[in-house]
């Protein structure tokens, strides 16, 4: 029984080199075509393949996100929305990017534009403390760093990432990037929204939550998704609070949320409920330090006005839709 058994572990070797070398040959495919300008003629003559074969490889190098696309040239009217929204909001940093009319999803062409700010902090040489909540364009953000060795900066959460009987959350962002980069990593030992405020207060009072704490208040800048308070919201979805936790947030004028803190439409924190047990990092009112807002999608319009009216972000990083409809409403 040994032989066929080791004949199979040999295959899945096999499979595996085989796949290993596909993918390299991608990835120098789609070096040559988009870095070193080739054409498909030149690329399948260097690396001896037939001009399909090379098409396919640069294909295969898109659909396993082997490249990462940033765009230099600005656009005009993404340009005159961010600093119609800059202006008009005060707002320290204020990016706008194309929204996919198409699937109306602009996630990951907004995680690419956060991802060209994060990287400028990333690449300096002196020892820098950067902040971060969770979240999907969060992640997207992260999975745009390229590979790098910066031990010397510190990469912070404000928030646990956990429900309160232990289920993670699908979409963690400091330990990731921290893998990315090398830099030392301090998340939140605490779930999102503790079970009671007793339960809080005796988390926060650890030494390893206190450090985390001092930490994110010294941080030269935040990053933040920010998310509407709904029926299978991200903060519902992801178990973090329960059906019931939700309908009452709803019932006392939440619209939004960042790092678990709800808020109403004027960007008010809400009194009690879930945030007398939100075990994370305190959300500043008045917000001091660079907080950029990282979010879009027309279900988030009034979540994101609202968190820029209580100046609970300095900055936001969104696509077109949002930006147009923020404007039109004031």
């Amino acid at each position: 029984m040994e032989e066929p058994l080791l004949e199979r572990r040999d295959a899945s070797k096999a499979g595996l080199s085989l796949r290993t070398r596909k993918l390299d040959q991608a990835a120098h495919a789609a070096w040559l075509y988009y870095i070193a300008g080739n054409t498909q003629e030149e690329i399948a003559a260097k690396l001896n393949v037939s001009r399909q074969a090379a098409q396919r490889l640069v294909a295969l190098a898109v659909s396993e996100k082997l490249i990462k696309f940033r765009l230099d040239h600005p656009l005009s009217e993404c340009i005159a929305l961010a600093e119609s929204l800059r202006d008009k909001f005060e707002l320290s940093l204020c990016e706008v990017v194309p929204s996919d009319a198409g699937s109306g999803d602009s996630f990951n062409g907004i995680g690419v534009c956060a991802a060209t700010h994060l990287e400028t902090y990333l690449l300096a040489k002196t020892p820098t403390i950067l902040a971060f909540s969770t979240g999907r364009t969060l992640r997207s953000m992260v999975e745009q760093i390229p590979s790098m060795n910066q031990p010397q900066h510190k990469i912070v959460s404000i928030v646990g990432n956990m429900s309160q009987y232990g289920r993670a959350g699908r979409y963690e962002v400091v330990m990731h990037l921290s893998d990315r980069v090398g830099s030392q990593v301090y998340p939140v030992p605490t779930p999102v929204v503790a079970t009671s405020i007793e339960e809080r207060e005796l988390l926060q009072t650890q030494r390893s939550f206190i450090t985390v704490k001092t930490l994110a208040e010294q941080a030269k800048a935040t990053f933040v998704g920010i998310s509407q308070i709904g029926w299978n919201a991200p903060l519902h979805q992801n178990g973090f609070i329960n059906d019931d936790e939700v309908t009452q947030l709803i019932e006392l004028g939440a619209v939004g949320e960042i790092a678990g803190w709800a808020y109403d439409r004027q960007g008010v924190l809400i009194q009690g409920a879930t945030n007398s047990r939100v075990a994370g990092v305190p959300l500043e009112q008045t917000a001091q330090r660079l907080i950029i807002g990282i979010a879009g999608g027309v279900k988030k319009v009034e979540s994101i006005l609202a968190a820029i009216h209580g100046k609970l972000i300095t900055g936001l990083i969104t696509d077109e839709v949002v930006a147009q409809a923020i404007l039109d409403k004031i």
